[in-house]
Parts: C-alpha cells; structure tokens; sequence
C-alpha cells in the first residue's frame, strides 16, 4: 500500500483538502471534524497549513489535528515576499508537523498560485521536502480568475516559474477562469471547482493502489509527469452506458472535462488514462486499440483497467509540449505590473509635486 501525504497550503489549497475529506467522510461534514474515520483507498495522510487561522476553523471535514497555524496573525495579505520570510522563520515547526506522519512514497501539494501563504510556502516546501523525503511530489497548481485584479496576477507568474526552478516531479493545473464557465455563478464555480478536483485526485489515488487488469503505477506517474515541460493537467468523462468504452476514453479529452484548457491532441506529450468500471463496459480489445491510436497524436500513453462496479469511467492525465494559455497569463501579468509601477510612480509625483508648494515654508502658531 502507498503511503500518501496530501497537503492544502493557504484557504484555496485548504478548501481543496477539506473536499477530499469530504470524500473520504462519505460527504457528510457535519461532525466529520470531530471524529478520524476517514475511509481513504490508500494510506493517506492530509494536513490543512495556512497563516489565516479563520481559514483554518471554517474548514468543515478536516481533523483538528490535520490543521496546522503558521504563526503569523491572520495571514500575509497575498503578499509572497512577506510569505517567503514566514515560511523561512516556521520552516522547522512546518517539517516537524510532516515529519509526524511518517514516510511517504507520494506528496500532493494543493495551492492556489494567487494568493499569499500558500502561493508562497509551495515551491519552498517543495525543496524541503525534496531534501527531506525520496517521496514523487506532484503540485496541483489552480490559477485565479482573471478579474481578481494585478496582484493575484504576477503572484500567479511569479509562484509558477519558483515552483519549475524547484523541479517538483509534475505540476498539474487547475484554472478557475476556464471552469467558471461551466460552473455558474463565482460560489457555487468554487465550490464545483473544489469538489471536482478533490473526485479526480481521490480517483488517482485509488487507481495506483489498486488491483489492475490492465496496470499502471506510480512509476508510470513519474514517466508521464516528466514528459514535456512537466507540467500538464487532469480529464475526466462518465459513461451513460450507452456510450462504448473508446468514446468515454476520447471523452475525457473534451473541453468540458478539462480542469485547464488545453488541446491534447496538439499539444499533449504524454498520458496516462485509467479506466474504471463494471466488466462488461470494458472491452480490452478497444481499450488496447484506442490507447495505440491515441499514441501516435498524444506520444507515450500509459493505461489502467479497474474492474469496479458502475458505468465506464475515465480520469486522463497528461503532460504538455506547449501550454499557450500560460503565455497569454504572463503577458498579462507582464501588463499589470507595468501598470501598477506606472500608477504608483505618478502618485509618487503627485505627492511630491504637493509638498514642493510647502518646501521651503514653515507653521506658524
């Protein structure tokens, strides 16, 4: 059995943990905080960190022994240079909460790129980590929606370029902009979001430590995870039972089951596709021949059968060679930054212009 460490960092990367544990509860949160019967399909282990204690006591699913206060008042105002310093100055107290559960074979590490604490702890718990555990890591990285303004913005740009120079084993992205389409209104597209992320991540979990037909491992995870630019996302498709098991594999391709936007066919570099389902949905002999013609648009892909009860389904995960969303991310941060250095320029000028017309004057009383 793999042992697994699943880690929210800040209120996204929080909230995220606490759907997992909602999962794992069955989807009953009311007093699932106050007990530890979590049914994970592995050896999971999960710690909420964030330096917003408010974030931490709305979480509903999450132990209270699973929740860890960075000290710092009520968090770092998404401010990543303040939250690189927090980070440094609790860096033991952080390791030392990790080091509790034990050893682990596979770390999750969940953040929003936007904001303060978590955007900021990631990529320096990812070198930690690296030196401390000869664990795969993998980031679920979840960009923000585009109106939340400049910082969220070069926050984004810059904890995405920390988070590649600490060469965690894969980067998979969630984009809130691309699935609040499909979602609705801004609560109910993060509460969606949440859930949807938290399904396919359980789904992964499950599939690598489980009996397979066909198998895949976390070997393959590694292989795929190091495919293009490491960094890709996650698919996902149901069968209504009328669909065969090709179409609900091409199914999990489609835009609508992305978590990011992306066009696998072009832009892919390697797969992983994990079928689950009752057996009489799962014909090997079409799982076989889509999987080789799958490989010769989306490169290596590598492929599991779980035999469980219910209809088809399909969690892909896939590395990427190119990922023009990003580009167009970072010119816009690019712009935002400009900008703010511009406004805050000539509100500097304004006020010095205002105080030359008192320069060289004196108050009289």
């Amino acid at each position: 059995m793999l042992n697994i460490l699943v880690l929210g960092l800040g209120q996204c990367g929080n909230r995220i943990l606490d759907s997992i544990n909602s999962e794992a509860f069955g989807g009953n949160g009311m007093f699932a905080k106050y007990y530890s019967n979590q049914k994970f399909p592995a050896s999971v282990k999960t710690i909420a960190i964030n330096t917003a204690i408010n974030d931490l006591k709305g979480l509903k699913c999450t132990l209270a022994k699973d929740r860890f206060h960075v000290p710092h008042l009520h968090g770092v105002g998404a401010n990543r240079t303040l939250g690189k310093k927090v980070f440094e100055d609790n860096k033991e107290l952080i390791m030392g909460e990790i080091d509790k559960r034990g050893s682990f074979d596979l770390i999750f590490i969940i953040t929003s790129t936007a904001g303060g604490s978590g955007s900021s702890f990631a990529p320096r718990l990812v070198e930690e980590l690296k030196a401390a555990y000869n664990a795969q890591i993998v980031c679920i990285a979840v960009l923000p929606f585009r109106e939340e303004g400049s910082i969220s913005l070069q926050n984004t740009a810059f904890c995405i370029k920390e988070l590649i120079e600490e060469k965690p084993n894969g980067i998979l992205l969630v984009d809130n902009q691309y699935l609040k389409k499909y979602a609705g209104d801004i609560k109910s597209a993060y509460d969606k979001i949440n859930e949807t992320t938290a399904r396919r991540l359980l789904f992964l979990i499950e599939a690598l430590n489980s009996e397979m037909l066909m198998v895949t491992d976390l070997g393959d995870l590694k292989t795929v995870m190091n495919g293009g630019v490491g960094i890709g996302t996650m698919g996902f498709y149901e069968s209504d039972n009328g669909n065969t098991v090709k179409s609900t594999i091409l199914g999990s391709f489609k835009p609508s089951g992305l978590l990011f936007p992306a066009n696998v066919y072009t832009e892919g570099a390697r797969a992983m596709l994990i079928i689950k389902g009752n057996k009489k949905y799962l014909d090997l002999d079409m799982i076989n021949k889509t999987i080789e013609e799958l490989s010769t648009e989306v490169g290596q892909v590598f492929k599991g059968v779980l035999v469980k009860k219910g209809p088809a389904k399909v969690l892909s995960l896939f590395t990427l060679n190119s990922i023009p969303e990003l580009d167009s991310l970072y010119a816009s941060a690019a712009d935002a930054i400009r900008t703010e250095k511009v406004k805050r320029e000539e509100s500097k000028k304004q006020l010095d212009n205002a105080f030359a017309c008192i320069e060289e004057l004196e108050p009289i009383y």
